[in-house]
């Protein structure tokens, strides 16, 4: 019997970390799954080795391949139940001393492109009165990053688009869900130069991608706001509710930077 109740899917940044472990525990269900990245090698590689996967090479910052992915989404003829926005990169560092270009960038994927698939395919999904978006956000966007400001920054438009996309279309039958991952072993620490950030925290505190998304897919299915994998990041978020701002933005800093 199926875990799920999507009966096809499509998910962003499926060619490594997260993503890819959605896609093969989608595929793996029979969930026919439309697998979204830039390296088409590596999507070709995956959709060798497991069956119901579909291969949509594209680079979200390039409005032409956004729209393309987006037109998929609203294909009448082949409609998406789930869409996951799992694409996204991070810029570690002073932010005074990291490259504009770079920064622009990680908001064009990290929120333009985010914002703009979940529109088209939640129009389709309001239509068919059926749904679900899962969004790949992060424990970040509950507290200020000092060393990783752009990215906390997206990751918080992230949860509080997703928070109200959850409210607003709830009545019209569509699921939203805030997936909210700690610190996950993927390639994000070598694409966001944050090796030495990494370093930092002990083994224990690290998540495996296929905990996230295991965690992230069975709350999405159940229809959640918020999912976050992990009972001591669970109690981290928990704990930010009764913490002055102006503590947390302190205790950030201390976490993640060194004086400079």
């Amino acid at each position: 019997m199926s875990k799920y109740p999507f009966r096809s899917a499509l998910v962003t940044g499926a060619s490594s970390g997260i993503g890819e472990a959605m896609a093969r525990m989608l595929a793996a269900d029979g969930v026919h799954t439309i697998v979204v990245a830039r390296r088409a090698d590596r999507l070709e590689a995956l959709a060798a080795g497991v069956a119901n996967v579909e291969v949509l090479a594209a680079d979200l910052l390039d409005p032409a391949d956004l729209e393309r992915v987006g037109a998929r989404l609203d294909d009448p003829q082949r409609p998406v139940d789930l869409l996951v926005n799992n694409a996204g990169f991070g810029s570690s560092g002073a932010f005074h001393s990291l490259d504009v270009e770079r920064l622009t960038d990680e908001i064009g994927l990290n929120v333009v492109a985010l914002t703009h698939l979940s529109r088209v395919s939640s129009a389709a999904m309001v239509e068919r009165r059926r749904g679900w978006i899962l969004n790949v956000s992060s424990v970040v966007s509950f507290q200020p990053g000092p060393g990783l400001a752009v990215y906390a920054a997206t990751k918080a438009y992230v949860t509080s688009l997703s928070e109200a996309l959850h409210e607003e279309l709830r009545p019209a039958g569509v699921k939203v869900t805030n997936l909210c991952p700690g610190l996950t072993r993927t390639e994000f620490q070598s694409v966001s130069s944050g090796e030495v950030f990494a370093a930092r925290y002990p083994s224990f505190a690290w998540l495996t991608a296929e905990r996230v998304a295991r965690d992230g897919l069975a709350d999405c299915a159940r229809g959640r706001a918020t999912s976050i994998p992990g009972l001591a990041y669970k109690g981290i978020v928990g704990g930010t509710r009764f913490i002055p701002r102006g503590a947390m933005r302190r205790l950030s800093g201390l976490a993640t930077t060194k004086r400079h």
